[in-house]
C-alpha cells in the first residue's frame, strides 16, 4: 500500500470544463444546437430502451456520417483542443502537486468521465492525468470510429474507483473483482478525493465518502449550487464550492487543508 499516494478523481464535463465536451466544436460542426442534439439522444434512448451514453455515441457517428464530418481518432482529438476550463484549472495541477510534495505526499490525478476520451486527450491538460477513463471508440485500420470500445455511465463509473484503488488499471483486466490483501492495495479509499458537479456523480461520491475518502461538488450557477447543497444535506459529499480552482479560492484552501491533515496523520 502506497500510504503517501493520494488519488484525485475528476469528472470532466461541468467539473473541470464548462458544459459538455461535445458542445464546443463537434455539435456546432453538425449545424445543430446542443438542445436539439441532446433531445434526439434522449428520444433515441427512450424509444430503444438504450443506455444514454451509448445513444449519444451512436448518434455522434450517425450525424457525422450524414454531414460528411470526419470520425477519425485525430479529428476527435482536434475537437478537444478548443475546450475552455474553469478559472485556475490550467495551473491547478502543478500548484497542488508542489504543495503536496512539500508535505511528503504524491498526488495522482485521474479522469472518470462519461465524455469522449479522445476529445479529453486533445485538451491542454490531458498530460496531467495518469489515466483517462472515459467513453471511447474502437477504430478500424484506417483510424475511423466504428463501435464503442467503452461506455462510461453514472453507475459503471464506480468500477474505476476500485481499479485505481487496486492498481488494476487496464479495462480488460477482470482481476479487479478479486479480493486483495490490504498491504497490496495501490491507493486506499481513505486517500481518494472525488470531484464532481451533479447527480450523475452521486454513486462515485457516495462510495468514496463511505469508505473514508473525500467527495466534493463544484458549481458554476445557482441551479448547480442548489444541487450541491442538497447533496451535502443528503450526506453524499463532504464539501462543495464554486468551480474556481485559482490559488486561495475556497476549493484551493479546502484541498490544502485536507493535504495538511493527511500529512499529519501519516507522520
Amino acid at each position: 500500500m502506497k500510504r503517501k499516494d493520494v488519488a484525485f478523481l475528476y469528472d470532466f464535463d461541468g467539473t473541470l470544463a464548462e458544459g459538455n465536451i461535445q458542445e464546443y466544436n463537434f455539435i456546432p460542426a453538425l449545424n445543430m444546437t446542443s438542445d436539439v442534439f441532446w433531445k434526439e439522444v434522449s428520444t433515441l434512448a427512450k424509444e430503444n430502451e438504450m443506455d444514454g451514453v451509448l445513444a449519444y455515441m451512436y448518434l455522434m457517428l450517425k450525424k457525422a456520417a450524414a454531414s460528411d464530418i470526419s470520425i477519425r481518432k485525430e479529428a476527435f482529438i482536434n475537437y478537444g483542443k478548443g475546450i475552455s476550463f474553469y478559472n485556475g484549472v490550467d495551473t491547478w495541477f502543478s500548484r497542488i502537486n508542489n504543495y503536496a510534495s512539500k508535505k511528503g505526499i504524491r498526488i495522482r490525478h485521474f479522469i472518470v468521465s462519461s465524455g469522449i476520451k479522445e476529445m479529453i486527450e486533445g485538451t491542454q491538460i490531458a498530460n496531467e492525468f495518469e489515466r483517462i477513463y472515459a467513453s471511447s471508440y474502437m477504430y478500424d485500420i484506417n483510424g475511423i470510429a466504428k463501435w464503442p470500445a467503452l461506455s462510461v455511465n453514472y453507475t459503471n463509473k464506480t468500477q474505476f474507483l476500485f481499479r485505481i484503488s487496486k492498481g488494476r488499471f487496464d479495462i480488460y483486466d477482470n482481476s479487479v473483482n478479486e479480493s486483495m490483501r490490504e498491504k497490496d492495495i495501490e491507493i486506499p479509499f481513505t486517500n481518494m478525493v472525488y470531484f464532481g458537479d451533479g447527480e450523475t456523480d452521486i454513486p462515485c461520491m457516495k462510495i468514496v465518502k463511505g469508505y473514508g475518502g473525500k467527495s466534493i461538488a463544484v458549481y458554476d450557477s445557482l441551479k448547480r449550487k442548489l444541487i450541491a447543497e442538497k447533496m451535502m444535506k443528503d450526506k453524499r459529499i463532504n464539501y462543495y464550492a464554486e468551480s474556481d480552482y485559482r490559488e486561495n479560492s475556497n476549493l484551493d484552501k479546502y484541498i490544502k487543508g485536507y493535504i495538511d491533515k493527511l500529512s499529519s496523520s501519516l507522520e
